[in-house]
């Protein structure tokens, strides 16, 4: 997926999907969605999910999906493919066209991240 506006709306962002990355993002989504009770929305020109604070994107890109996670360091125990990458602690997991995650393992992420963001709050503000 090309860098443009943002899509009006979560579905709007996977319905402008094609190929491997649309199926891999629904695939994402549905798993994320069923892990816990959070808020999505467009943010960054991204699939953001929200409790007390950013917990986890979703990001199509033209070779590769990532799946990150803003507490993503603390949970690279859990799934070793977590890359640390940019502010915060984030870490990403990069799938590319044949690669999948089970979604227990996403469940268990998610629950993690969403536990953590409650523990220590939001991972974006000074001193979280």
């Amino acid at each position: 997926m090309a860098m443009g506006p943002p899509a009006a709306s979560p579905d709007a962002y996977v319905e402008a999907l094609s190929g491997w990355q649309r199926a891999l993002v629904e695939q994402l989504r549905q798993a994320v969605l069923t892990a816990a009770e959070l808020d999505e929305r467009i943010k960054w020109t991204n699939l953001v999910y929200f409790s007390d604070g950013p917990v986890l994107l979703i990001r199509a890109e033209a070779e590769r999906v990532l799946l990150g996670f803003w507490r993503g360091k603390r949970l690279r125990d859990i799934e070793p493919r977590l890359k640390p990458s940019g502010k915060f602690e984030l870490a990403n997991i990069v799938l590319r066209e044949g690669d999948g995650i089970a979604p227990d393992l996403v469940d268990r992420l998610v629950s993690d991240a969403v536990a953590l963001n409650r523990e220590l709050g939001d991972p974006t503000r000074p001193g979280a």
